[in-house]
């Protein structure tokens, strides 16, 4: 989004009151003309912004901007700097690129379209305009094996954040979040490594806030599903921003400080397969069991009745 349109959306949402474009103009260094061509095009977009005779502008709708995120957070580590693009190819690729400049840890990338969004395995995430799709930038001083306990940590944090908008949420191994089985939120972690040692790790991850109004594309063979359909009401993009990334601080806080054993145990807990009959296709076979551990490097552990299997990619079905 153009700089100044962004702060006059940020500057307006965070005003109970009408601004004067007289106020506008000088504290964007424009004049009252600029301003209201501003205004204009932000009306074009979908802002609800009124003309208040005498008084200014009052926004209606709803700003989603880094300016109005930032002022909603109170986070240690995530959301220090936010970065909010209209549209991208990946905000993963963005947040790596990012991470190679010498960003600190706790950027969030968020972009209302992506073209090349990424999921496991190499498959597409599709970024509707309808869903939030974003990135966050850490550097922890972790050993590189270590690095896909952040996945699940990033599961628990969706799950605990979108709780607060919807019920009944399951994990299902080893990094989607579904509403009553169907694929709510998907989660891609990459990173950048030497032996032993993580210079950077990325955090991505896309929600469905709303259904398409043409409908899911045909590609998606999967049942899906989005959160107001869940919730059965609106909700707000700015919210469910916040929510998340509250829970991916706090949980990010609290991993750094304990170790993985708090993690482990809200993922087990919050796992839909949990102590379930499952099958898993690793890419070649289906492998039948009963998911009985969760084991430190994020392998799914299954009882074949044979012997304990460790599986450490696949697609999980729940029989």
């Amino acid at each position: 989004m153009n700089a100044s349109r962004e702060f006059i959306l940020t500057r307006l949402g965070l005003s109970r009151k009408p601004v004067s474009g007289d106020t506008l103009a000088t504290e964007l260094g424009l004049s009252r003309t600029g301003v209201w061509k501003h205004i204009e095009a932000l009306r074009k977009d979908g802002a609800d912004i009124q003309a208040c005779p005498g008084q200014g502008y009052l926004l209606k709708s709803e700003a989603f901007t880094a300016g109005m995120l930032a002022s909603r957070l109170s986070t240690r580590c995530i959301g220090n700097s936010i970065i909010m693009l209209d549209e991208t190819g990946s905000t993963n690729r963005d947040a790596m690129q990012q991470a190679e400049l010498g960003t600190e840890e706790g950027l969030v990338i968020i972009a209302r379209s992506q073209s090349a969004g990424k999921g496991r395995m190499g498959r597409v995430w599709h970024t509707l305009p309808e869903s939030l799709a974003c990135s966050v930038l850490l550097r922890p001083a972790l050993p590189p094996e270590q690095v896909p306990q952040l996945s699940l940590l990033t599961a628990v944090a969706l799950h605990d954040g979108l709780s607060r908008f919807v019920p009944d949420l399951g994990i299902k191994w080893p990094n989607d979040l579904l509403h009553r089985g169907a694929k709510l939120a998907g989660i891609l972690t990459e990173m950048r490594a030497e032996p032993g040692r993580v210079h950077a790790v990325v955090l991505g991850f896309g929600i469905n806030l709303q259904a398409p109004a043409d409908g899911w594309p045909e590609s998606i063979t999967q049942r899906v599903t989005d959160l107001e359909s869940a919730a059965c009401r609106n909700v707000s993009r700015l919210e469910v921003a916040t929510a998340i990334i509250q829970a991916l601080d706090h949980w990010y806080a609290l991993y750094m400080e304990q170790g993985f054993a708090p993690v482990h145990r809200a993922w087990w807990q919050a796992h839909a397969a949990s102590g379930q009959s499952v099958r898993v296709f690793d890419g070649r076979d289906y492998i039948y069991g009963l998911a009985t551990a969760l084991d430190d490097d994020g392998a799914l552990l299954l009882d074949t009745g044979d012997e304990i299997r460790r599986i450490i990619a696949g697609d999980l079905e729940l029989l």
